[in-house]
């Protein structure tokens, strides 16, 4: 079984910041991309950033240098570093997480329940 786990969330004022968490765990080989992505009411789920094993990162355009993917591969935990926030950032976010599998040997695409991130005055 693999376990996705996002943590990090919370309520915070318009221009704060918050870190997000997400840890990988379970009958894991290895994980490999991880992705961000968030879901805000009556909004499609849109991709916010993505980083590889080795640590190259791709972000959405509106992301405009405010926030910032980064990873631990011995934890096997991504991390998201949101800067700067606004109303418009409220929404759940996601982490995704490409996972090969122990018994059996396979890959997974692997999802958390998400964390929620309300910026409210």
């Amino acid at each position: 079984q693999v376990h996705v786990v996002e943590t990090g969330g919370g309520l915070v004022q318009p221009g704060g910041s918050l870190r997000l968490s997400c840890e990988v765990s379970g009958s894991i080989h290895s994980v490999r991309d991880m992705d961000w992505y968030r879901q805000a009411p009556g909004n499609q789920r849109e991709h916010v950033a993505g980083i590889t094993p080795g640590g190259g990162t791709d972000y959405a355009d509106w992301v405009k240098g405010r926030f910032t993917i980064s990873r631990d591969n011995a934890k096997n935990t991504a991390y998201l570093q949101m800067n700067n926030l606004t109303s418009e950032d409220t929404a759940r976010y996601y982490c995704n997480a490409g996972v090969i599998t122990l018994s059996p040997f396979s890959t997974k695409d692997a999802w958390g329940q998400g964390t929620l991130v309300t910026v409210s005055s």
